[in-house]
This record gives C-alpha cells, structure tokens and sequence, in this order.
C-alpha cells in the first residue's frame, strides 16, 4: 500500500467549543470541552495510517501522561513511532477554540519536546525516510529540522511533500526541495504576497510557487475545493453538516500522501485527499475525525 514517512509533532489538543471567543480580559462560558490528540504532524500520520499506508512518524515528546496518549494513538492507527523522548521537557499541547455556530477555529500550539526537534533527529530516521514513497513535513517542529528531512528525502529520490503551515517565509531553497507543496489560502499569500480568493488568484499564485523552485502546487481552499496546478479546481466534497475544521486540512494531506504512495496519479490523491477531509470535518476534534479507508472508498464508490 505504499510508505509514508512524516516529520512533525504531536500535541494534546484541549479544545474548547463556544458561541463566540472572549475578548481579552474576559470570561464568558463555554458549551463543551474535549481532550484528544492533534499535532498536524501526527494527525497526518493518523489519516496516512487510517488510508492503509505503512506510516512511520518521526518526532519529540516528554514522558508523560500526553506521551502515552501519542503513543495508543499510533497503535491503533497502524503508526510506527520513531521518537526521541526528552524528560527534561513536555509533551506538546494547544488550546483550541471552536466557534460553535460556523465550525470555524483558532489554535494556540506549544509544542514541548517536539520543539527541540533538530537535524539530529532526522538522521536518527533515515533510513525510515529513505526507504518511503513519499516524506511529508509541516513548519510546527523547527525549519531547519524540515529543511534537512526535505534534504535526505530527495537525496534517496523520495518524493517529498511540504504542508507549509503554520504560515510563515520560506527559502528558495526549501521551496525547491519540494515536489507537492499544499498551503491553504492564507499560507499560499504569506510565501507569494498574492491573496487567493478564488480560482483565478491561486491559477496565479501556483505559477508564482513553480517560479519559486516548487515542483507541483496544491493550494487548499476550504469549502470551494483544492486548486491543483495544471487541472485547475477540484471540487470539495461534502458529505453532511459540517460540525468542525480543526483536521480538514491534515486529512487531506494524509489522504493525499496515502495514495501518492501507492501510485496515484496527484489529480487522483487530490480527489481521494478531498474525500478524506469532506468526511472529517462531520466530526468533532483532529485525530479522533480522521475516517477509515472503507469510508472513503464507500464515498467514492470503489
């Protein structure tokens, strides 16, 4: 089914559910709370695991409660950890705001261990990179950590994918390292300067990120698709009401590097990738939203 490797980090998400955010000096009461774990790293991982690839995660976390959590987690998902635990240290957590009326979020990540990440843990991992399809990594662990996890991979002629969030700059040199990036709306304009609002603007943003070094851009756009560079708009798939957004974008990227990894075409990842975030976000949390393989193949009729 194909080899997924993915450098990032896991946090415990403690997400918080109201009808409007407070202003700061305020209080105001929440409708529910909800513990689970999250990390976009190691909710890729899940969703990657839950397609059917052979996952191996790469990260940080502390010996604690929240460790043991990560650690059940993969378990059950088919995840083989490849971790570096840091004592001295915590496993990372995130404050999660979901707005109760729209699904919409805001997240605050303190990353823990999993901040300490650096070269010498994707040395510890390479053969594990070397001997995937596709190394996936995010910006939430340290850049140069990603930067040299891109490095090894295309080394070995892996196929390497950057999910480029949280926003921030980025190198030519790290742009260049990337055969798939896959940056949402606000992502794609803090590394162009182009706002994207519709086909048309991520039609120019995408020739912007190829100039830029990018092998093939993949601009996520929420509720109207994926903008996929040279078939233009792939629709989103919607399955029901959506009830929260916090994992839509790591479903996809999971669901995305799953079938690259065992051979799809990137216009059919991209479809199977919508597939997997149009199931998620009818479901409360990140991890805990990621659908199964016979979900996603009942939705696409295969």
């Amino acid at each position: 089914m194909g080899k997924v490797a993915v450098l990032g980090i896991f946090v415990a998400d403690a997400a918080f559910r109201a009808d409007r955010m407070p202003v700061m000096g305020e209080t105001i009461l929440g409708n529910s709370f909800a513990l689970g774990p999250g990390g976009k790293g190691s909710n890729q991982a899940v969703a990657a695991g839950k397609m059917g690839a052979e996952v191996a995660f790469i990260s940080a976390l502390g010996v604690d409660a929240f460790a043991q959590m990560a650690r059940d987690l993969w378990a059950k998902a088919g995840v083989t950890p490849v971790i570096c635990e840091i004592p001295d240290s915590y496993t990372g957590a995130a404050f999660i705001y979901v707005d109760e009326n729209s699904g919409d979020n805001a997240i605050i990540v303190s990353p823990g261990a999993a901040g300490l990440i650096g070269t010498q843990d994707v040395e510890r991992a390479r053969a594990e990179i070397e001997s995937a399809d596709v190394f996936m990594t995010q910006l939430e662990q340290p850049m140069e950590a990603a930067l040299e996890g891109l490095r090894v991979a295309r080394a070995a002629g892996v196929a390497t994918l950057l999910n480029p969030a949280p926003a921030a700059e980025l190198s030519r040199e790290i742009l260049a390292l990337c055969d798939y990036i896959t940056p949402n709306e606000t992502e794609t304009e803090a590394i162009t300067g182009i706002a994207v609002t519709d086909g048309a603007s991520a039609e120019k943003a995408s020739a912007a990120l190829k100039t830029m070094g990018v092998g093939l851009p993949i601009i996520t756009m929420g509720e109207q698709g994926v903008y996929l560079d040279g078939h233009g708009m792939v629709p989103a798939v919607t399955v029901g009401k959506v009830v929260e957004t916090t994992g839509a974008g790591d479903a996809f990227n999971g669901g995305f590097a799953s079938a690259l990894a065992r051979g799809l075409s990137p216009l059919q990842a991209t479809q199977f990738g919508c597939a997997v975030a149009g199931i998620s976000v009818t479901r409360p949390g990140a991890a805990a939203s990621m659908p199964t393989r016979d979900e996603v193949d009942a939705l696409l009729g295969q």
